[in-house]
C-alpha cells in the first residue's frame, strides 16, 4: 500500500527479491499537468509494468474494496507512504500489517518527519518498521537503521538516501516475518517526543527575526518541496538555499550589490541567499537572478 515516489523502491526491491505481492492498494488517479489529463500515481506505474493487479478505492471502509482485498487472501500487508487505514484493512493478514517510516521511532510521529528533523537541526534520522495499531505512528517496532544529516543535506537529499535504505529495511522486516524470527519492541515514550505534522504554507514563511541557524534550517528542511519563502519588494520569494555570513545588515532588512549577493539579516547574523524564485520566475541562483532584476 503506497502512492508517492518514495514507495516504489519498497515495492521494486519486494519484486525483485523474488516476493510475492499478490495485489498493490494505491490512490486514485488525479488529473495532472497543463491539460489535466488523469496520471497514475508512481507506485500505480510501476505495479502496472509488472502485471501486479491495482486497487484504487475511494473509500477505505467501502464493502465492495473490503471483500475484493480479502480474496487476495494476503497473509502480510506493507504499507509505505499510503493513509490511515481502517481496522478492517489492516488488521485483516494473518501476519498483521507493517508500516515504514521515515524517523527514528518514537521521535518524529507523524507526516512530515524528514522536514522537521532538519528544521530542528537534528545531526541524525532513519527509518523504522512497526506494526500498525488503532493510534497512528505507535506500533510496536520491528527495525530501525540510522541515517546521518549533513551539514550540506537538504529534505531532498535525505529524501533520497531513506527512500532506497527504508526499501532495503522493508525486504528485511518481510524476510523475518516469513521466517517467524523477530521481536517486536514497544516504543519508548519516556523520553521527550518531538513531533512531525503536515506543512502548510505558514509553517513555510521565513521570519527573520528567528536565530541564523533556525532560519537557514528551515531553508534545508524545506528545500526543494515546498520551499521556505519571504517577500522581496512586495513580492513573494521562494528560498531553496542560503549560506551564513559575517555581514551586518540589520535584522528583517537586505543587502545586495546588485551583481552578486543578496544578504538579509536574521535577530543574530546574516544570511546569503543562494538560490531562489520570484513569484512568476523560474528558479535560479542568485547571480543569474540579480543579472536580470532591478530594484526599486
Amino acid at each position: 500500500m503506497g502512492t508517492p515516489e518514495f514507495a516504489v523502491p519498497s515495492l521494486q526491491t519486494l519484486v525483485e527479491a523474488g516476493q510475492k505481492v499478490v495485489a498493490v492498494i494505491t490512490a486514485p488517479d488525479k488529473p495532472k499537468g497543463r491539460g489535466q489529463k488523469l496520471a497514475m500515481s508512481p507506485v500505480k506505474e510501476y505495479a502496472v509494468s509488472q502485471d501486479i493487479p491495482v486497487l484504487q478505492p475511494t473509500n477505505l471502509k467501502n464493502p465492495e474494496f473490503i471483500e475484493e482485498l480479502r480474496s487476495y487472501e494476503a497473509d502480510l500487508q506493507v504499507v509505505v507512504a499510503f493513509r490511515m487505514l481502517p481496522e478492517v484493512v489492516w488488521s485483516m493478514p494473518t501476519e498483521g500489517t507493517f508500516n515504514l517510516h521515515a524517523s527514528l521511532l518514537p521521535q518524529y510521529r507523524g507526516a512530515a518527519p524528514i522536514n522537521w528533523a532538519i528544521i530542528n537541526g537534528e545531526k541524525e534520522t532513519g527509518a523504522t518498521t512497526f506494526m500498525l495499531k488503532h493510534e497512528i505512528d505507535t506500533g510496536s517496532i520491528m527495525y530501525q537503521i540510522k541515517e546521518p544529516i549533513h551539514p550540506e543535506d537538504n529534505v531532498g537529499t535525505v529524501y533520497e538516501r531513506l527512500m532506497h535504505n527504508g526499501a532495503q529495511l522493508v525486504l528485511k522486516t518481510v524476510e523475518k516475518i516469513s521466517e517467524g524470527n523477530y521481536d517486536l519492541q514497544p516504543q519508548d515514550e519516556s523520553t521527550e517526543l518531538k513531533h512531525a505534522p503536515k506543512i502548510f504554507k505558514e509553517t513555510c514563511e521565513i521570519h527573520w527575526d528567528k536565530t541564523t541557524e533556525e532560519i537557514h534550517n528551515l531553508v534545508r528542511g524545506l528545500s526543494p518541496y515546498p520551499a521556505a519563502w519571504t517577500t522581496l519588494q512586495d513580492k513573494t520569494m521562494k528560498v531553496y538555499q542560503t549560506e551564513i555570513v559575517e555581514e551586518e545588515v540589520p535584522t528583517g532588512t537586505f543587502k545586495t550589490d546588485g551583481k552578486n549577493y543578496l544578504y538579509f539579516g536574521t535577530a543574530d547574523g546574516t544570511l546569503s541567499i543562494l538560490d531562489l524564485q520570484l513569484q512568476g520566475k523560474k528558479r535560479m541562483k542568485i547571480t543569474d537572478f540579480l543579472r536580470g532584476y532591478k530594484f526599486n
